[in-house]
C-alpha cells in the first residue's frame, strides 16, 4: 500500500461510562443478524455511531463476530476501499480474505474476482459475521458501488451487512424490503424520546431540569441527540436555565453553529485554540496536535477534552488516537475560516510534514494539497509512484495528479508517466500519445540526460527509466490498437533502453514483442520471443507472471498443434507453483490447461479432476481468465458428453466473466458458441452470429479471426446439407482452400487440422468422397502423433462414416481405430450407421422404419405429422444416400445396416413444426 493501513479504522467506538440505555434500538439492531443488509441512515448528530457501539458492547445473541471498518473519503480508491474490507474482516476471521487480498496485490484481478473469493471464504464459515460500515456516505466512487452491490447481492446466510450512512446507498432497497432482508434504524428510531431526553440530561449530563425546562428542550431540538449534547453542555453552570432554552430558536443548523458558539466560549482560549487549529485534522494524537499547533502538551489536551465530554470520540482503546464528532468538526472548521483563514495553509503544511516524517504518504499528499502547496505535493506524488502501482491504488493515483496543476505535470515528467500508467491501466487511451509525446519532447531537450533547471525531478531512479517506459507505453497503445508493426518496434526499443539488469522490464518487453507475433500469426517467433520473456520474469522474481506466460506458451503450442510440449510447459508450471505452500497464483490456470489438453485426448474423467483440483486451489490461486477458461473446458466436456445445452450454459457463463487481456483472443466464446449450435444442426443461428460479426466467405484473412473463419466455413456446410444450394458450398470450399494456404504458411498445425476435418466433410456432403478421404488422411496424419481426438469426434456420424470409408490401414491405421473407439463409446448418440458416407438424419431414419411397414406414403405423412411432399422429399434422400433406387431395395440394405428399430413416437409435431 501507499503508505501502512490505519489500524484505527478497524476499532469499534468505546462505549462512555454513563450512557443512556436504549434497549428498543438495541432491540432493533438486533435483528441484523435476521437479515443481509441493515441500514442506519440519519442526518449527522443523530448519534448512529454510538447507537452501532452499545448495542456491539451487549454482545450480539448467538455465536457471531463482528468486524468494524470507519470509512473515509480516501476509501473512495476501489483497492484501497476493499484492502480495508478485507482486512477488517480477517480482524473478526483469520481465515478468511487471503486469497482475496492476493488478488488484490494483483494488477490484472477484477473486483468481481476479489469478492467471489472472498465471498466463498464467507460462505465456509461455521457461524455468522457482521461486517459494519460506519460513515458509508464518504464513499462515492461508483466502481466502489458497483462492487458493495454485487458483495449484497451474494452474500451468504452467515454474513451481515451493516452500514451507518447520512444518505441512502444506492442498492436495492425495495427488492430488500420486499424479500424481509432489510432492517432500517432512522431518523425516528435514533430521536431521543422525551423519556430519554430527561434521563439522558439527568443522569447522563447531572442537569437538574423541571419537567417544562426538559419538554421544551426536546421540543426545540426534535430530539436531535448532538443538539441536546451541545445544550446541555452550555447549561452546566447556568443559573438562569429556563432562560438559556428559550433563548435559542430556528432550523437545525443554526441551533448547531449556536450551541457551538456557546460552548465554545466557555472555554479557555489555549482550549479554544486548541479546538480550531486542530479541526484541519482527520485523526487527533498528541504529536500530530502538537506539529499542527505549535503547542506542547497534545497528549494531555485530548484526554482532557475526552475527560469532559467535548464531542472527541477515541479510535483506540489505549487513548492514543481520536477524532472529533464529525458535526462538531464540521462547524470549528467553519469557524476557523472565518477568524483565521491565513493560518489554514500553514496548519496543513504541518500536518503533511509530520505524516511524511511518520511515513504516511497518503495523508501527507492530502495535507499538502488542501494547504494549496503543490509543489510539495507534486514531490510526495512522485516518490509514491511506485508503492502505488504496486499496490494497485491508481484511483488514488490518478486523483491527486489531476487535483495538479496541468502546468506542473509538463514540468515533471516522472509524473506525466505516471499519468499515462493510470490512464491505461483502465484501458484509456484517449490522450495518451500526445503526453508521451511531450515527455519525450522534454527529455529529447535536455543535456546528457541531465535534468535542466526548469524541469522538477524527485524520483532519480523513476527518470533514468523513462526512456523504457515511454516506449514500453507506446508499444502496449500499439498492440491495443490492433497495430503489430508498431507493437513490434517500440517493444524493441524499450527491450533496448532497459539497462541490463533490469530483467523485469527486458522481460515485459520480450512479452510484448511475443504477443505482437502471435497477434500476427508468426507463431514459432512469438513462442522464442515469449520463451525468453518467462525466463527474464523468472530472474526478477516474478513467479506468477512466469506461470501467466505459461499459458501464453501453452496456447501457443496448442495453436501449432504441439499438444506434447503443451502439456510439458503446465506441468513445470504445476512444479512451479507447488515449490512454496499455498501455491502460487497461477497454480489453478494450470490445472486448467491440463484439463484441455486432456479433454482434446478424449480422457473426459481426467480432465473433470484436474477442473475440481482448480476448483479446489480457490479463486485466489488463479489469473484473472481462470474462471472464464475453466468453464470453457468444461462446455466441451459436456458437449462431449452429449448435452449440448449444458454446454452452452457454461459459454454464457464464460463470456460474462471474460476478462480481456494483451493477449489476442483467437478463441472467441461466441465463436465456441457457434461450433455448438451447428452441433445441433442450428445452422442458421452459426451464420447470424456471422453476420453480426461482419464475417463472410470473400474476406481478407488474418490469423486472431481464423478460427472464427473456419467455424463460418462449418456453418455453409450445415447449410448446403439442408438446403442443397451450390452457391452456399462454393463459398465454403472458396473459403477453406484459401485458410488452408493460410494455415500452411503460419506453420499452423493445429488451425491446419481443423481446416482439413472441415474440408473434409465438405467435399463428404457434395459426394466426393474420395476427396473427403484425401482431406482426412492428411489430417489424421498431422494429429495422430500429438495425440488429437476430440477435433474429429466431436464432428459426430458423418465424421465416424468417413473414417470407417479411410479404413484402419496405413500408418495412421491405430490412431483410425482409437477415434472409432471413441465413437463406439458415445452412449446416446445418433448411430454410426456403418458404410455410409453421408448419414440419415434423424427424421430420414424415422421415415426409413415406417417404409419397413405396409404404410403407403399418405399414411406415413399422418404417422409423422407432415406433408405427403416431405415424406417424398425424404425418400427420395435415404434411396440417394443408400444407393438404391427403390423400397424394398432401401429397407433390404437398412437391414444389412442394422439401420431400422422401432418407430420413434413423433405425434406431438404439428404439420408446420421445423424439422431436424
Amino acid at each position: 500500500m501507499a503508505g501502512p493501513l490505519l489500524e484505527t479504522k478497524f476499532h469499534v467506538p468505546r462505549v462512555r461510562r454513563g450512557l443512556l440505555p436504549r434497549p428498543r434500538l438495541t432491540e432493533r439492531l438486533g435483528r441484523a443478524a435476521e437479515s443481509a443488509l441493515t441500514l442506519v441512515s440519519a442526518p449527522a448528530g443523530f448519534g448512529k455511531t454510538t447507537a452501532l457501539a452499545e448495542w456491539l458492547s451487549t454482545g450480539p445473541a448467538g455465536a457471531r463476530s463482528v468486524a468494524w471498518l470507519s470509512l473515509d473519503a480516501r476509501d473512495n480508491d476501489p483497492a484501497l476501499f476493499w484492502t480495508y474490507v478485507v482486512t477488517a474482516l480477517q480482524g473478526a476471521e483469520p481465515t478468511v480474505g487471503t486469497g482475496a487480498l492476493a488478488l488484490l496485490r494483483s494488477a490484472r484481478s477484477s473486483t468481481e474476482a476479489v469478492l467471489s473469493s472472498l465471498l466463498n471464504d464467507l460462505a465456509g464459515l461455521p457461524h455468522d459475521v457482521v461486517l459494519v460500515l460506519d460513515d458509508y456516505h464518504l464513499v462515492v466512487a461508483r466502481d466502489v458501488q458497483d462492487g458493495m452491490a454485487f458483495l449484497l447481492a451474494h452474500l451468504p446466510p452467515q454474513a451481515h451487512l451493516v452500514i451507518a450512512t447520512r444518505a441512502d446507498p444506492s442498492f436495492p432497497l425495495a427488492r430488500l424490503r420486499a424479500r424481509a432482508d432489510l432492517v432500517e434504524v432512522r431518523v425516528a428510531d435514533l430521536r431521543f424520546t422525551r423519556d430519554e431526553a430527561a434521563a439522558y440530561l439527568e443522569h447522563g449530563m447531572g442537569l437538574e431540569l423541571t419537567p417544562g425546562d426538559v419538554a421544551t428542550l426536546e421540543q426545540r431540538t426534535e430530539g436531535w441527540i448532538a443538539a441536546l449534547q451541545l445544550a446541555a453542555l452550555s447549561l452546566q453552570g447556568r443559573q438562569d436555565a429556563a432562560g438559556f432554552i428559550e433563548g435559542f430558536a430556528g432550523d437545525d443548523r443554526y441551533v448547531v453553529d449556536y450551541l457551538v458558539e456557546e460552548v465554545l466560549e466557555r472555554q479557555s482560549e489555549e482550549v479554544r485554540t486548541f479546538l480550531l487549529r486542530t479541526s484541519v485534522l482527520s485523526r487527533l494524537s498528541g504529536g500530530l496536535c502538537e506539529a499542527v499547533t505549535g503547542q506542547d502538551g497534545g497528549r494531555a489536551t485530548l484526554e482532557a477534552l475526552d475527560r469532559a465530554g467535548l464531542f472527541l470520540v477515541p479510535l483506540d482503546d489505549r487513548r492514543r488516537w481520536y477524532r472529533y464528532h464529525h458535526l462538531f468538526a464540521d462547524v470549528l472548521r467553519a469557524r476557523l475560516r472565518e477568524e483565521e483563514p491565513e493560518r489554514l495553509s500553514d496548519l496543513h503544511r504541518r500536518a503533511s510534514e509530520w505524516y511524511e516524517h511518520h511515513g504516511e504518504p497518503a495523508e501527507a499528499v492530502q495535507h499538502a494539497l488542501d494547504a494549496g502547496d503543490v509543489e510539495r505535493a507534486a514531490a510526495l506524488v512522485e516518490l509514491a509512484v511506485p508503492a502505488l502501482r504496486r499496490a494497485r491504488q491508481e484511483a488514488t493515483l490518478r486523483r491527486w495528479l489531476e487535483a495538479l496543476p496541468e502546468e506542473l505535470l509538463r514540468r515533471r515528467p516522472v509524473l506525466a508517466i505516471g499519468y499515462v500508467g493510470s490512464l491505461m491501466s483502465r484501458g484509456e487511451l484517449e490522450g495518451v500519445q500526445e503526453r508521451l509525446d511531450a515527455v519525450e519532447r522534454l527529455l529529447d531537450e535536455q543535456d546528457a540526460g541531465a535534468p535542466s533547471a526548469d524541469v522538477v525531478v524527485v524520483d532519480r531512479a523513476g527518470y533514468r527509466s523513462l526512456p523504457s517506459e515511454i516506449a514500453m507505453y507506446r508499444a502496449g497503445r500499439a498492440l491495443v490498437l490492433g497495430d503489430v508493426a508498431a507493437t513490434t518496434a517500440h517493444a524493441r526499443r524499450a527491450r533496448d533502453l532497459a539497462v541490463e539488469d533490469d530483467h523485469l522490464t527486458r522481460g515485459a518487453a520480450a512479452a510484448l514483442l511475443g504477443l505482437a507475433y502471435w497477434t500476427g500469426g508468426d507463431l514459432d517467433t512469438a513462442r522464442r520471443w515469449y520463451t525468453d520473456a518467462t525466463a527474464g520474469l523468472a530472474r526478477a522474481g516474478h513467479h506468477s507472471d512466469v506461470l501467466g506466460g505459461a499459458l501464453v506458451l501453452a496456447d501457443i503450442a496448442v495453436a501449432q498443434g504441439r499438444l506434447r510440449a503443451a502439456m510439458s510447459t503446465f506441468e513445470e508450471g504445476l512444479r512451479l507453483a507447488g515449490r512454496v505452500d499455498p501455491p502460487l497464483r497461477g497454480a489453478a490456470d494450470m490445472h486448467v490447461g491440463v484439463g484441455a489438453l486432456l479433454c482434446e485426448r478424449n480422457d473426459l474423467d481426467g480432465a473433470r479432476r484436474h477442473l475440481q483440483l482448480s476448483r479446489d486451489l480457490g479463486e485466489h490461486a488463479g489469473l484473472p481468465q481462470n474462471r472464464y477458461r475453466r468453464r470453457v473446458v468444461m462446455a466441451r466436456i459436456r458437449a462431449a458428453e452429449g448435452d449440448p445445452d449444458a454446454a452452452l450454459g457454461l459459454l454464457d457463463e464464460a463470456e460474462r466473466l471474460y476478462v480481456g487481456d494483451f493477449s489476442p483472443d483467437v478463441r472467441p466464446v461466441a465463436a465456441l458458441r457457434a461450433r455448438v449450435w451447428i452441433s445441433q444442426g442450428r445452422w442458421a443461428e452459426a451464420l447470424g452470429w456471422a453476420r453480426d460479426r461482419g464475417l463472410s466467405s470473400d474476406d481478407e484473412l488474418g490469423y486472431v479471426r481464423e478460427f472464427e473463419h473456419v467455424t463460418l466455413a462449418r456453418a455453409l456446410v450445415g447449410r448446403y446439407t439442408a438446403e442443397r444450394d451450390e452457391r452456399t458450398i462454393k463459398e465454403a470450399t472458396g473459403l477453406l482452400r484459401r485458410l488452408l494456404a493460410a494455415a500452411e504458411a503460419g506453420a499452423r498445425t493445429g488451425g491446419l487440422i481443423d481446416v482439413l476435418v472441415v474440408q473434409a466433410l465438405a467435399s463428404q456432403v457434395r459426394g466426393d468422397l474420395s476427396a473427403a478421404i484425401a482431406s482426412l488422411r492428411r489430417a489424421l496424419a498431422l494429429a495422430a502423433p500429438e495425440g488429437h481426438v476430440r477435433v474429429f469426434v466431436d464432428e459426430g456420424a458423418p465424421m465416424a462414416a468417413l473414417l470407417r470409408a479411410a479404413g484402419e490401414r496405413g500408418p495412421d491405421g491405430g490412431h483410425v481405430r482409437r477415434l472409432v473407439a471413441a465413437f463406439d463409446g458415445a452412449d446416446g448418440r445418433v448411430p454410426l450407421q456403418r458404410g455410409l458416407v453421408d448419414p440419415l438424419s434423424a427424421r430420414e431414419l424415422d421415415v426409413l422404419r415406417l417404409l419397413a411397414t405396409d404404410l403407403a406414403g399418405p399414411d406415413i405423412a399422418r404417422e409423422l405429422v407432415v406433408s405427403l411432399n416431405t415424406v417424398r422429399t425424404h425418400t427420395k434422400n435415404i434411396y440417394a444416400k443408400l444407393a438404391v433406387n427403390n423400397r424394398r431395395a432401401a429397407v433390404r440394405r437398412a437391414e444389412e445396416l442394422a439401420l431400422t428399430s422401432p418407430v420413434r413416437g413423433s405425434g406431438h409435431r404439428g404439420r408446420d413444426a421445423p424439422e431436424r
